[in-house]
């Protein structure tokens, strides 16, 4: 029987893509990778809006922050897909 080359399984059947990427989601997400994603865009948004002398009322400035968290990540995807056609 050949061996699972994407992980410790012996037989990785239809399915061994999909066990793979849930692995690797599962070790991504433990890593806690998106809440530092968020944090450094939060971040910089925070710094942006004090370089610009800017005050948002509470509401205002979690939309905006939405928006451009967004933004960014779609920025992000597309990256992702144009890196992955070349």
């Amino acid at each position: 029987m050949m061996k699972n080359p994407f992980g410790p399984q012996q037989d990785p059947g239809l399915y061994a893509y999909v066990n793979l990427q849930t692995r690797m989601l599962k070790n991504v997400q433990a890593a806690r990778v998106d809440d530092q994603i968020f944090s450094v865009i939060q971040k910089s948004f925070e710094e942006a809006l004090k370089r610009e002398n800017i005050v948002l009322m509470g509401s205002e400035k979690k939309r905006m922050l939405a928006q451009v968290m967004k933004q960014v990540l779609t920025s992000m995807l597309s990256k992702l897909e144009d890196n992955s056609k070349s």
